[in-house]
């Protein structure tokens, strides 16, 4: 008999503060920061590689301070959805397509496909689903290196858990495999237009220059990645209390496999299950191919999803009440997850209103003048983590620092390529771990993971990869 929804909260429930209170939190220490750091601007151009205007070099000044205060910090949720005044869009087009996808993900659940094709898998890789961690793990990095994959992995989270989870393993597997995945492939980019094609184009070098170095970066880092994670699912198979979620074990299983746990052996899939799997496969396909291609983004993702669940409703013969009632139910269940993205937007408008984030690269810019190769190189990758908390998207950061610090490479005698990929390793990084970026809070609450579990779990990875970096952009700037 199953147990009631509140047990189940209960079990999930840490002592750990949520998501919501840690980035509420945020929004107020910097609206503090804004009281305390000199409000400062450098003057903006428009560049036509980038596409937007950029930082110029050597205009810095000190304009009237904009402190951030308490109507600011309430307004700061709303605003990262969109301006409260121009209404221009913030996140509001992420959280939609989290809804919409919602919706998708319970009109399917709703078909019975997806448990029973879960279950008929893992009877087919029976004593082989290790593999499945460095398989997925190198598609999701490609997917990061090529077109920076970051916001439509939230599509894989409730697909790929209950699968691992079905394997023996935990949710952090399921986690660890989308999120560390293809945060790899976005730290060792190669073309990812978001951030190495944008920050090449500021720093006024071809986006080529330096391939090699990124490459070395991720192939080494993949595998350093793939191993750690298929240590621990090993590790967590043999004894589940070895996980960093074994307190919440038994309400993962009874969440993400739910009554169907032990039913292995019952994984007879119906020809209407199949072609609603075969519509559901293809959905993803288009996505990958609409943004990889189309430059498609989250409103027409979300309107893929949203007719990819009408396609399969009446395919499965749900019937309009059933259907349209498994559509807001899903959306109902990541509904969380969308407030999620507005809060974490909230804390860059705030910093963005109070006009510190030029004053913090200003800092930045004066600390690596006249340094030696080897230094200059590394007190650069870490600059760039200490930036990459306040502004986690790779292009915004790329937009606002590289004008400024790749110039300062001539001087050092180090390469602006080498630069470039400080940067995107340092924001590739932080984004393993970072509180502000929508897809690391968005993917745990989907997985119900909290942050002080992902931590646990994560730290000694980071370490690992912030070694190799440095390694390697350092013998990168010697040679």
């Amino acid at each position: 008999m199953d147990n009631p929804p509140t047990n189940l909260e209960q079990d999930l429930a840490t002592r750990f503060p949520t998501a919501y209170t840690i980035l509420f939190l945020l929004i107020i220490f910097v609206a503090a920061l804004t009281w305390m750091i000199p409000a400062g601007q450098y003057d903006r151009a428009m560049n036509e590689d980038v596409g937007r205007e950029v930082a110029v070099p050597g205009t810095y000044q000190t304009v009237d301070p904009n402190p951030q205060g308490f109507m600011e910090v309430m307004l700061a949720p709303t605003a990262g959805f969109y301006d409260p005044d121009s209404y221009v869009a913030n996140a509001i087009d992420v959280a939609l397509f989290v809804l919409f996808l919602g919706g998708f993900l319970g009109v399917m659940n709703a078909t019975g496909a997806i448990d029973t094709g879960i279950r008929s898998a893992m009877r087919h890789l029976k004593g082989h689903e290790v593999w499945m961690i460095p398989i997925l793990m190198t598609l999701f990095a490609i997917g990061g290196t090529t077109y920076g994959m970051a916001e439509e992995t939230l599509a894989f989270y409730a697909i790929l858990i209950p699968v691992m989870m079905a394997a023996g393993y935990d949710a952090v597997t399921g986690v660890a495999i989308i999120l560390v995945g293809a945060g790899i492939g976005v730290l060792g980019s190669t073309i990812n237009p978001f951030a190495t094609v944008i920050a090449a184009n500021a720093a006024q070098i071809p986006f080529t220059d330096g391939i090699v170095v990124r490459f070395i970066l991720l192939i080494g880092g993949l595998l350093i990645c793939s191993a750690y994670v298929m240590r621990y699912a090993i590790r967590v198979k043999a004894d589940p209390s070895r996980s960093v979620v074994s307190r919440q074990w038994d309400a993962h299983r009874r969440l993400f496999l739910g009554k169907h746990e032990n039913e292995v052996d019952d994984s007879t899939l119906t020809r209407t299950q199949i072609v609603a799997l075969l519509i559901f496969a293809a959905t993803f396909v288009v996505m990958i191919w609409g943004v990889s291609s189309q430059g498609w983004w989250m409103a027409r993702m979300g309107a893929l999803f949203f007719g990819a669940a009408i396609v399969i409703g009446f395919i499965a013969r749900l019937g309009e009440k059933k259907l349209t009632g498994s559509f807001v139910d899903g959306a109902r269940d990541l509904l969380g997850v969308a407030l999620v993205v507005g809060l974490a937007r909230g804390i860059v408008v705030i910093m963005d209103q109070g006009m510190i984030a030029d004053t913090i690269l200003h800092s930045a810019e004066t600390s690596l003048g006249g340094l030696p190769e080897l230094a200059f190189i590394n007190l650069m990758f870490w600059i760039e983590i200490g930036m990459s908390f306040f502004v986690p998207s790779s292009s915004g950061l790329a937009v606002l620092s590289m004008p400024i610090l790749a110039p300062l490479a001539d001087f050092a005698n180090v390469g602006r390529d080498l630069v470039v990929t400080a940067f995107q390793s340092a924001n590739g990084l932080v984004n393993l771990i970072n509180p502000t970026f929508a897809v690391v809070v968005g993917g745990l609450a989907i997985g119900r993971v909290s942050y002080d579990r992902w931590i646990a779990f994560i730290w000694p990875l980071l370490l690992i990869l912030t070694i190799f970096i440095s390694v390697v952009i350092s013998a990168a700037a010697l040679i």
